[in-house]
């Protein structure tokens, strides 16, 4: 192997310089980003990320709720929420931005129980603990460099807790649907069928779910 091989194969990836685009956008910014690749060659990538970032440098949390009912199965929550990229209503994960201050785990109570009625520990909506936040996640680096925690969080309810209203603030429009782990995967096929836009996330944690029922 020749020497300028083997530096070729030493040099890794590196980034040259950010430009951002000017635009009126407030949530998001559109950026170029120069950078050298593994053989030495000066590239260009175009990426939109959040404005919104804090300084913690995560940008959301997604949350994998887990009901723990005394008599029923264990169950998850999804939500249904028109996106206008998609031009579709998306089968989600409850999830929120996390404000400044906030870590995490703080973030993704807070959010479900705006999002969903849980986890106040309130008579109905349950005392809610979070069990793990993950590794900070990418959801589609192609194109975005924006990142998130998926914070599960378990529910504890009483025998005959109510469902709990939601807490949604002014203009937003978001179904919550309780549903049982195992059935997870069926619920979304069903939702694909009917026109509905399934969200990676939550489609993946279904599948992993399938998988561990094979391979168990």
């Amino acid at each position: 192997m020749s020497s300028s091989q083997s530096n070729k194969e030493a040099q890794g990836p590196k980034i040259l310089g950010v430009e951002e685009y000017k635009t009126d956008a407030k949530w998001l910014k559109l950026e170029k980003i120069k950078w050298m690749d593994q053989d030495g060659k000066e590239r260009a990538w175009e990426v939109a990320n959040r404005a919104t970032r804090s300084k913690a440098g995560v940008d959301s949390v997604h949350i994998l709720a887990l009901l723990h009912h005394p008599s029923k199965p264990v169950s998850t929550i999804i939500i249904e929420q028109y996106r206008p990229p998609t031009e579709a209503t998306v089968i989600e994960l409850p999830a929120g931005l996390i404000d400044e201050g906030e870590d995490a785990a703080t973030a993704a109570l807070r959010e479900l129980h705006e999002e969903t009625g849980y986890g106040s520990g309130k008579a109905g909506e349950g005392n809610a603990s979070v069990k793990e936040v993950s590794d900070v996640l990418v959801k589609d680096p192609g194109m975005s460099g924006a990142n998130m925690n998926l914070v599960t969080v378990d529910v504890k309810l009483g025998e005959n807790d109510p469902d709990p209203e939601q807490k949604l603030d002014e203009g937003e429009h978001i179904v919550k649907r309780v549903v049982p782990l195992k059935d997870l995967h069926s619920i979304l096929k069903d939702y694909a069928k009917k026109g509905f836009a399934i969200d990676a996330l939550v489609a993946s944690i279904a599948q992993g779910w399938e998988l561990s029922k094979q391979f168990s």
